[in-house]
Order: structure tokens, then sequence, then C-alpha cells
């Protein structure tokens, strides 16, 4: 198996965990392809990113032995899957959802301007998160302090690299799971989501309990994972530009090119995994088929060769260069819901308040891998 005779960085190491965006921006020019022990091939420039999501024939989704539907899979496994669950995530759906959706959001904003000073995770958007996903299924608000706890758990599982626990975690999910089958056994498939995702049939059969429980936990925990950090990063990048938080109260239209655009900026996930298929040349490296990659998708959405000063908040930069949510036939299925979560959030904070600002003393703490955008953080709604 081809590797570099010693590590050319260290994820885990201090210096990157303190600022794991300026050590991505480091690293993707000193070495676009680097490897390390522990996520192996980090892939760190958007070219490459884009020729892996792109070259099926050399780099596939099938990293795992558990179900991971659908991205987790290669054509025609993935396409299959994409056929069944996109239909989910319509324009029509979202607009279906959209007044679901609003109630959440009002109902949130009002809680958080009631404390008028909040630590945005655990008291914003964690809840607002598990709320909109758990209205979005649904599910009823009675779970979701137990999909929180859950959660929790689940992510400690992931961080603690203990495999036994993290199976553990994963079959306490599948029994949830079946739990909400059962109670949907006799309703009609047009009752909600959920309900509607257990009659989907994938090649002409339903989707077995591991197959639900593997969309259901990416609808809930990446998605619930991903939309928090992504709350924190907004409200952080509003707090730091009064002048762009004044004009998006003026011209909410701009918000969804501006989210993007933050989003780009300050990643609020890390990366995802491939394998290579067979031996391909990569960043100036030669890997044999069966490399584990890792994707960076915080230093691609950086990289200057395809986004002059990426730094600077860019409005009318061109979308389709973004990669917020992936690229090519893998592009998060759930992107539409998340922009109009995320959408109708900034909305509502921007119209039912006056100011957002970072309290005097306070200083937040980022988030360190596997996370991304704050670990801790508090705001000051006015």
């Amino acid at each position: 198996m081809s590797q570099a005779a010693t590590p050319d960085w260290d994820p885990r190491s201090a210096p990157v965990l303190a600022d794991q965006r300026a050590a991505y921006d480091e690293l993707r020019e000193r070495c676009p392809v680097a490897w390390s022990e522990s996520l192996h091939w980090s892939v760190l420039r958007h070219a490459d990113v884009l020729r892996v999501l792109h070259d099926h024939d050399s780099f596939g989704n099938a990293v795992s032995q558990y179900p991971a539907v659908p991205n987790g899979y290669d054509p025609p496994q993935h396409s299959a899957y994409r056929r069944a669950l996109d239909p989910f995530f319509t324009p029509e759906r979202m607009r279906r959802f959209e007044p679901v959706c609003r109630e959440v959001v009002v109902s949130t904003v009002q809680q958080a301007l009631s404390l008028r000073e909040l630590e945005v995770n655990h008291e914003f958007a964690l809840p607002f998160a598990v709320r909109v996903q758990c209205a979005f299924l649904g599910w009823p608000p009675l779970i979701q302090d137990e999909l929180l706890d859950w959660l929790r758990r689940s992510h400690a599982a992931t961080r603690s690299g203990n495999r036994v626990l993290t199976s553990t975690i994963a079959a306490e999910f599948e029994a949830f799971v079946e739990r909400m089958r059962a109670a949907r056994r006799d309703a009609p498939p047009d009752q909600d989501i959920s309900t509607e995702l257990m009659h989907t049939t994938v090649d002409g059969r339903p989707l077995d309990l591991r197959e639900l429980a593997s969309v259901l936990r990416n609808w809930t925990v990446g998605e619930v994972g991903t939309l928090s950090a992504s709350v924190g990063i907004l409200l952080h990048w509003l707090a730091a530009h009064p002048d762009w938080q004044r004009r998006l109260r003026e011209r909410p239209e701009l918000l969804p090119p501006a989210i993007d655009e933050i989003l780009r900026i300050d990643g609020p996930l890390v990366a995802n995994r491939r394998i290579t298929r067979a031996p391909v040349e990569l960043g100036g490296r030669q890997l044999d088929a069966g490399e584990r990659l890792s994707i960076n998708w915080v230093a691609a959405n950086r990289d200057a060769r395809a986004f002059d000063a990426p730094d600077a908040f860019r409005i009318d930069r061109d979308p389709a260069l973004n990669l917020l949510y992936g690229a090519g036939i893998h592009v998060c299925p759930g992107a539409p819901l998340a922009r109009l979560e995320l959408r109708l959030l900034m909305e509502a904070l921007l119209a039912r308040s006056t100011h957002i600002e970072l309290p005097a003393g306070e200083t937040p703490v980022r988030a360190i891998y596997p996370d991304a955008g704050y670990a801790s953080l508090r705001i000051r709604l006015q």
C-alpha cells in the first residue's frame, strides 16, 4: 500500500486544534494531498476535491461496512437510493414544510429574545436543530429530549474511537427507529415524512430496518450537527460584522447568498471520507487502490485558486464553486431543507432584534475536530 514515509501532519496536534482553519490553509499550500496516521490521505485543494467528487471510477464512497444511505454508496446502488429519497426534498415539499418550519423558528427566536443573553449551542442552536428536524420528520415533541441525549452520547462515542461503544449507540438508534416504525405500522402512508419513508421502496422492495435507521440517522445526527454548527457560525459572523448585520435587516432577500458565503469562509463540516477504487495520481502523490481519503471541505472552500481573497466576504461569488453542500451526484440531498431552515431562522432573528453582539469579556471557544464552528459561544440580543 502506498504511504508517505513519515506523516505530513498530525490532525490532532495542539497547534492544529488551536486554529483548524489556519492549519488547513497552511497545509493546503505546503502539501495538498497530505498523509496522517489518523486521517490517512487528506485532500485539501479545491480542484483535487472536485476531481474526487466527479471521478467515480477512481474514487468511491463505500467506505464503511455499515449502511450509509444514500451517499455511502456508489452507482448503481447510490442512484437507486437517490431516486427514492430525493423526492423528499423537492421545491414543492419545501413549500409545504415552510409554514411548519416558520412556527418552530418563531417560537425558538422568541424564547431566545426572552433570555437576552444566551449560550448559543445549548440554549439556541442545538434545541432549534432538533425541534425543526423532528417537525420535518413528524416526530412528536416528547421525544426531543431523548434524541438530544442520544446525539450527545453518539458524538462522545465517535470522539472516543471506541468501536464497541459506537456499535452500542448505533443499536440504540435502530431500536428507536423500530419504535417509530411500529407506531406507524397501521398509519396511512401520507401521515408524515417518517411514515412515507417506511413505505418507500428501492428496486421494488421496502427499506429494511438498518437502511431506515441509516437514512434517519443522516436526517437527524448529520443534519442536527451541521445545522447547529452553522447557526453558531452565522451568529458569530453577524455579531462581528454590524454593518452587514444592519444591511441584511434592511434587505433580507440577500440572506440566501450571504448565508452560503459565510459558511464557505467558515465551514460547518470539516471532512468526509472516500476510498480509491484504482491506482491513481492525485496532488502529486501516487495512491494504490484501497487507500482511504479524507476530503477537507474547509480547506477546499478557502482555496485562493478557486476564490479570490478567500477570507473576504463577497456576496456575488459564483455559487457553483461553493462546496458547502458538496458537488456532483453525491451532493447533499438535504441541502434544500438546510437552506430553508437557516434562511427562516436568520430572517426571524434579524427581524425581531435590533442588535446581535458578543458580550464584553466573553471569548468564544472554537470546536475541535471532528466538530466545526464553536464549542462555546455567548451572544447578547437586543
